[in-house]
């Protein structure tokens, strides 16, 4: 399996991407990037892009490959509709409409989050332009599309890029995951490796469909 992996300078896409290295199922993984994500690793090699709505210049590098774990993404704490918008349902859009032009075999999976609004329509800014980018990212011609929706996740070991405010929240992680649902990144990994080897029950996983997954 060769992997298009994006959000590897992120908790999520950090956890995911060292999973994919220690597994035996993913044979090459590219990281497309703004940085390098300090790691390295024969399997690992990195694409550096400014924009990832123009990808023009790098499509070639692009090209031959089964999946896209899409796990780049920001909060939208501080930001207008439009700004948000603009980062995370343009920008994986676009991205993802390359790929799916540059690979139509591929299946992607794309990080949502829990509470992510399907039907656009809701309160919630944030949940309301994830829905809406599901909903986009479903209409491309993949061979398959899945969207996770985590809450609560664990670091595994070797992670570099975590926020020193949750370097001390996981202090509490074995009290919060008694009140939240909670995942590791070790599950979440497997998972969507397990969604391209034999596909998923669902389009829409949440939580406990991850997990049940992860741990197959």
């Amino acid at each position: 399996m060769k992997v298009i992996l994006t959000g590897a300078t992120g908790m999520v896409g950090e956890g995911v991407l060292l999973e994919c290295l220690a597994n035996a199922a993913v044979d090459r993984v590219l990281a497309v990037s703004r940085r390098s994500s300090g790691h390295s690793h024969p399997k690992l090699e990195e694409c550096l892009v400014k924009d990832f709505r123009d990808l023009a210049g790098v499509e070639p590098q692009l090209t031959g490959y089964d999946a896209c774990f899409y796990c780049a993404g920001v909060s939208s704490v501080g930001m207008s509709e439009a700004e948000y918008t603009a980062l995370t349902y343009d920008t994986p859009l676009a991205f993802a409409t390359t790929l799916a032009r540059l690979n139509p075999g591929m299946v992607l999976v794309y990080v949502s989050g829990a509470s992510t609004d399907s039907s656009e329509q809701g309160k919630v800014m944030w949940a309301r332009v994830k829905g809406k980018a599901e909903n986009a990212l479903s209409r491309l011609p993949f061979r398959a599309a899945y969207h996770f929706r985590p809450g609560l996740m664990k670091p595994v070991a070797g992670q570099k890029n975590l926020k020193r405010l949750y370097r001390v929240l996981l202090v509490f992680y074995p009290l919060m995951k008694l009140f939240l649902p909670a995942l590791s990144l070790h599950e979440v990994g497997r998972a969507m490796i397990r969604c391209v080897q034999s596909g998923a029950p669902k389009s829409v996983l949440e939580v406990a469909d991850i997990q049940a997954l992860g741990i197959s």
